[in-house]
């Protein structure tokens, strides 16, 4: 009797232990339902593509804070960059689409070697390396643009980077979706991939078995530049000028973003997929609120969503810390 009840208790963990895995995506599941229930528009064309439009830049970053997190890094300078890149595309506008492209994406991927550099070459912490980029790319965007947004070429073709569609998708969400799909080749099927993973469960057991650990932090790093330069050059084409000022809090979306997808902050275990689903929950979250503050019932300042941001990350390290701690015993 008591074999055949721990069996059942065994059978009923092996299917919830799957779904409580995903709780991410339950509750993003929930959220649209409830949404779609109370709120008229939601599920319509305009919100649904603006929703993806304007939140592709975050699911950019956290891509490449997926693969930060991964090795047991952290890049705090994701924002920064965004805003530093989208000066640097404006600027580089008038030259044509390609050109303001590559100039945003470059600016950021430099921004990411040098974190590289300082992490692997000088041995400085992620945390401190990546908080020095921080403030210099905020401040190098403030000098570009003399602390004013700087207007993009509204002649040319640039704007329809963030602004156009293709195939019925907004860009920003095709290009996500390009580099999404590279992250996962690179994650699931590379030795890059493999070895960064390695790292972040055990750096020293990686180094004993021969990887080449700084050269995988190095592109782990540009990287994640990259992707934020990217994320940048879509805000300059979205809004039509470079934004200086922007990029507040982007690292702490990206961040709980991946977090809530179930990376460990620790590293060793992480995924894209559920980084993406993590995303889109922290920023329906706030589409909700949009619809909510609409009512008329309740009115939720826009500066709150920075406080939303903090406390729903804190909630997840300890919720994620309480169950490594249960694992662990």
């Amino acid at each position: 009797m008591a074999v055949a009840q721990r069996s059942r208790t065994s059978s009923w963990s092996a299917v919830l232990k799957p779904l409580l895995g995903q709780g991410a995506l339950i509750a993003l599941l929930l959220l649209v339902a409830f949404a779609a229930f109370r709120y008229e528009g939601f599920l319509s064309a305009y919100n649904v593509s603006s929703f993806f439009r304007y939140n592709s830049m975050f699911m950019l970053i956290a891509i490449g804070m997926t693969f930060v997190i991964v090795t047991g890094g952290i890049d705090l300078s994701v924002g920064s960059v965004a805003a530093m890149s989208s000066v640097i595309a404006a600027l580089a506008s008038p030259y044509g689409l390609l050109a303001g492209l590559l100039a945003g994406a470059l600016a950021g991927a430099l921004v990411g070697l040098i974190n590289g550099l300082v992490i692997t070459r000088l041995r400085v912490e992620p945390f401190v390396a990546t908080l020095g980029a921080f403030l210099g790319a905020r401040g190098i965007a403030q000098l570009a643009s003399r602390q004013n947004a700087v207007s993009v070429d509204q002649n040319g073709t640039f704007t329809k980077l963030g602004q156009g569609d293709f195939l019925g998708l907004p860009i920003p969400v095709v290009l996500t979706l390009v580099m999404l799909a590279t992250g996962m080749v690179l994650l699931r099927y590379t030795r890059f991939g493999r070895y960064a993973l390695s790292i972040g469960d055990n750096e020293d057991a990686a180094r004993l078995m021969g990887f080449n650990v700084d050269s995988v932090k190095l592109g782990v790093y540009v990287f994640s530049g990259l992707l934020a330069g990217l994320a940048g050059v879509i805000l300059a084409s979205q809004f039509g000028a470079g934004q200086p000022v922007e990029g507040v809090g982007w690292e702490l979306t990206a961040i709980a973003g991946v977090v809530v997808g179930g990376t460990l902050l620790t590293g060793g275990r992480g995924s894209l997929g559920n980084s993406m689903v993590g995303v889109i929950l922290l920023g329906l979250i706030f589409n909700v609120l949009n619809f909510e503050n609409g009512k008329g019932i309740i009115s939720i300042d826009v500066f709150w969503q920075n406080v939303i941001r903090g406390v729903f990350l804190l909630v997840v390290v300890v919720m994620q810390s309480s169950r490594l701690a249960r694992d662990n015993h």
